[in-house]
Order: C-alpha cells, then structure tokens, then sequence
C-alpha cells in the first residue's frame, strides 16, 4: 500500500479531533491521544478544551477520578484514562533506566530506588502525602538520610521509577503544594502492571491510531526517548504485524506502520481540517516528535522545541506547524512562517475566537511573518 504524506496529515489531524466531529468526554480524547501531557496544567487543560469546545473538563475529570495524573511517557507528567495508565507504565518500566550506569552515576543507586520503591509502596497505600511529607517517612522507614536530599529535587528525578512501577501518581493538590498517593488508592479496581509484551499490543496500536503510520524508532522516542530494550521493541512490532494488527505500508516512498484497520481510511483521508491554534506541548507535535520534519521544518524547530524543555503553541496548516502563537494583554498575536505559504486570514481569525471562548482571554488577532 502506498499512500501520500498529506493523506496521511489529513487522517492524523481527524484522528485527533482536529476535525471537531464532537469527540463526546474528556476521557475519549486523552486516550485517542494517548496521554496529555500536564506539566503545565493549563497547557493540559487547553488541549483538550480546543478538541471538545468546553473549558475545564479536563481538571473536572481529574477531580472525579476518571483520569490519573502521573509521571509517564519520556519522564514527564501526563494525565492518562484510568483503563489505560498501567499498560504505558508497563513499558515504561520495561526499560529499566534507573539500572542503567549512567543514570545511577548522576540521580541514584538502583539499590537506592529500589529501597525508596519499597517504602513508598507501603507507606503510599491509602494515603495521601506531599512530597515533604513522603520525603520524612521514606527517610524514617529506610533509616537513610542521604534519601533526604535525592528525593527533594525539583524534577522529582528519583521519583518516576516508582511511578512507572506503578507505585506513586499525583493525588488531588493541597492549595499549591503536590501530593501523592499510589494508582491502588486512586483507580478502583487496580490490579497492577500487566506484563510488557501484554502491554504493547495495546499501547502501539492505540500510538499508531493517533500518530501512525510511524516507524519503530518514532514510537520509542514518543515513549521513552529511545530507551527501549531493542530486542523487545522489534519483537512487539513483529509479534503485532504476524497477527494481522499492524500493516507496513509506503508513505511517499518511507516504509512505516500503521494499523491494518486504518489502511483504507488512510488511503482515502481527504482534504486537511481548517487552520487550528494548538497550546503548548500539545501531542500533535509531541506525537510525533519536533524532529519530524514531516511536521516541522527543521529550520524552525528552535521556536517550537525550546530551552527548558519549553514546547511553544503551534498554528497548524496543511498539517504542519505553519507558525507559534501567544497570547497578549488584548488578544491573540500570531507570527507565521513565511515558508509555510499563505494561511487564510478568516481562518485565523474564527480559530482566534475559539481559542478567547476557550481561555476567557481577547480574541483581537495580530498577524506578523518571518
């Protein structure tokens, strides 16, 4: 099967209701795109506002419960549906980082983790914590006050281990301080981790149906920034493609993977959605990853990927990142890159007054292009 790179845009931008089609819940949409990721919590929020119209679901599923917010894909937090968190943390843990000399050698020991592991397991189930409070009884119960310093880095670095072996998440904020608690006391019905390879073949899939057709290397970076034990990335996309799951198919001439059940939609995807102003850190981009080209310009990856880990509000044409935008005292400025080609003022500006209904903020647009 052979299809073409804007096919493909066209059906990734539906995918993730992009279109507007009426996605129907919060939870719908963080699964389609396989996560939010909620470092900055209003940025988390808008994403999925943009996607459903409503201001505030986000955090009001959170509040009930219907979502979990935890450490997970490439060591950031996201928020993830309750039926799906354990198998991304599955394959998050597969990778053993923390074990790896190079991590050990700068954050902690693995002997370390596993001691900080133990007593959080235990001391997290049914509780809720701050991290200082966590910090205390880690120490106390380890009798090991170099634990104290570890665990108060503002990263939380040490940390994730035990959230992707589904030990810790966030639990409900204490005015402006974290907390945490463990997924069995905040999911009902928490069984833990299934195993990798059972995992895999329901986290690929679901990437593949938001962000596919996507090669093997795109995936790993997605999820844990090629961290993956390489003989189990292969033999879960092998595995996946002999059951019939997963087809390779030519995108304008690059072999990648899709679901086989995506194949003819892909094939017949017609024209590319309007212009949409996405937030930052949105998963259109980080999807796929700010180094693919198909999406980003590589000249411009600058403005969007930034320092401190920053990933800026993108306007999307055609299916590409066309330009960033802000938000101002009075309105929206939008700068556009003068490669990308034209982009339809009215466009701009009905997508500038969804992004004000959404935010609460002035919908007067200012164009520049560079």
């Amino acid at each position: 099967m052979k299809v073409s790179l804007e096919q493909v845009l066209a059906w990734r931008m539906r995918r993730q209701f992009l279109e507007r089609p009426g996605a129907g819940s919060v939870a719908a949409v963080v699964g389609r795109l396989c996560g939010v990721q909620a470092q900055v919590a209003s940025a988390a929020e808008q994403a999925v506002s943009v996607r459903l119209s409503t201001a505030g679901a986000a955090g009001e599923a959170l509040r009930r419960r219907e979502l979990i917010k935890v450490w997970a894909m490439r060591g950031t937090l996201h928020l993830l549906t309750v039926d799906d968190a354990a198998s991304y943390l599955s394959l998050l843990a597969a990778a053993r980082t923390w074990e790896k000399g190079s991590w050990q050698k700068t954050f902690a020991t693995a002997a370390q983790v596993s001691a900080i592991g133990d007593a959080a397991r235990e001391i997290l189930h049914d509780r809720v914590l701050t991290r200082e409070e966590l910090t205390a009884e880690i120490v106390k119960q380890t009798r090991d006050e170099s634990l104290t310093e570890l665990l108060g880095s503002g990263w939380g670095t040490v940390l994730k281990p035990l959230a992707w072996q589904g030990y810790l998440c966030n639990g409900p904020n204490d005015g402006s301080r974290v907390t945490f608690t463990s997924p069995g006391s905040w999911i009902d019905g928490w069984t833990g981790l299934p195993a990798p390879d059972e995992a895999a073949q329901r986290v690929i899939p679901a990437y593949l149906g938001a962000f596919g057709p996507a090669t093997m290397e795109s995936f790993d970076q997605w999820l844990i920034r090629g961290a993956s034990r390489k003989a189990s990335l292969r033999r879960w996309f092998t595995d996946l493609s002999r059951s019939g799951v997963l087809t390779e198919i030519s995108v304008d001439g690059q072999t990648a993977y899709a679901r086989t059940a995506d194949v003819d939609d892909i094939a017949t995807a017609g024209p590319v959605p309007p212009v949409r102003l996405l937030p930052a850190f949105d998963q259109f981009v980080l999807g796929p990853g700010t180094r693919d080209e198909t999406v980003i310009a590589p000249e411009r990856r600058p403005l969007i990927s930034r320092t401190g880990g920053w990933i800026s509000p993108v306007v999307v044409a055609g299916g590409r990142v066309a330009g960033t935008w802000e938000t101002t005292d009075n309105g929206i400025t939008v700068t556009l890159f003068a490669e990308a080609g034209p982009v339809p003022a009215d466009e701009l500006a009905t997508e500038a007054g969804h992004v004000a209904r959404i935010t609460g903020g002035g919908a007067e647009l200012t164009v520049v292009t560079i």
